[in-house]
């Protein structure tokens, strides 16, 4: 059997939604007896009038409201379809690679201002673990640690630590008035100890270190400081809340690490949506 004559549909679903091949001519930018040639089609299609035509227009018939009425329902079903294929289409996922600590104290939290600008803006958050390009931890995005990587990667927030300790902790164990105060107390260490002799030795201190827990990453030392058990460099940018509420203080104002900053490096191709993110990482950072 011959299909049914779906260029004709359209015409005819605008006719019976008008009752008017004029108005149905006008939404659709044919002429009214284009309109009137494709309602003809559809009913020698189906050996049934769907008009009555008539000097002053045309009146849908019975059959003609029922058929409009199945083919509304149906064109609509397919506009919903191919709405929501065009917006995955045109609204891919950004994905971003993330050291955990950055994105647990910097990136999470702004993310709900982000959605609000912009709804239709799914964002994934993975780790970046050792991956040194976007390519290789195959997302749009990826923020590093450490002195510049690439040319174009862009500066997020600088990457300065500073001896900080709990409030608690300092009331313990203060007055600490000088660096060398620091030499008896409870240094915790991020990955390794040499940070802290690099840090003493900015202010001439050369002297063995007090043995303390070294932990694998900021985040996990950020947890041990906050709970008052001991003093960590801490990247300053990290903890702007805290320092904000009075929960932590900077001991001292020497900075190590200056040459660090927290990157975002993008990848080669980026989609509008990941493009749109990036920009806006950007502009909060400043």
């Amino acid at each position: 059997m011959q299909h049914v004559p779906l260029a004709s549909l359209r015409a005819f679903e605008a006719a019976i939604r008008h009752e008017s091949f004029a108005k149905a001519a006008a939404e659709l930018n044919l002429t009214a007896a284009g309109v009137s040639q494709h309602v003809r089609t559809l009913e020698e299609w189906l050996g049934i009038k769907l008009f009555t035509r008539h000097a002053r227009g045309v009146t849908a018939t019975m059959a003609g409201r029922e058929f409009g009425a199945a083919v509304a329902t149906g064109l609509g079903h397919i506009d919903i379809a191919a709405r929501q294929l065009r917006f995955a289409s045109n609204n891919r996922p950004v994905s971003v690679a993330c050291i955990a600590s950055v994105a647990t104290r910097w990136l999470i939290p702004r993310l709900q201002a982000f959605k609000k600008e912009y709804p239709e803006i799914q964002i994934n958050i993975v780790y970046a673990l050792d991956a040194r390009t976007p390519e290789a931890a195959s997302v749009d995005l990826l923020i590093r640690h450490g002195p510049r990587p690439a040319v174009n990667a862009v500066s997020l927030l600088p990457a300065e630590t500073r001896p900080t300790c709990s409030v608690e902790y300092e009331r313990r164990h203060g007055p600490i008035e000088k660096p060398t105060d620091l030499l008896g107390l409870d240094l915790l260490h991020d990955e390794t100890t040499a940070a802290w002799t690099r840090w003493f030795a900015l202010e001439n201190i050369y002297r063995p270190l007090k043995p303390g827990p070294v932990f694998a990453d900021f985040g996990l030392m950020i947890g041990s400081v906050i709970g008052g058990q001991g003093i960590g460099l801490c990247p300053s940018t990290l903890i702007s809340d805290e320092l904000a509420n009075g929960t932590l203080i900077i001991l001292f104002d020497t900075p190590l690490d200056i040459d660090k900053s927290y990157w975002l490096l993008p990848a080669d191709r980026l989609s509008s949506e990941a493009e749109t993110f990036r920009d806006w990482l950007i502009s909060v950072s400043k």
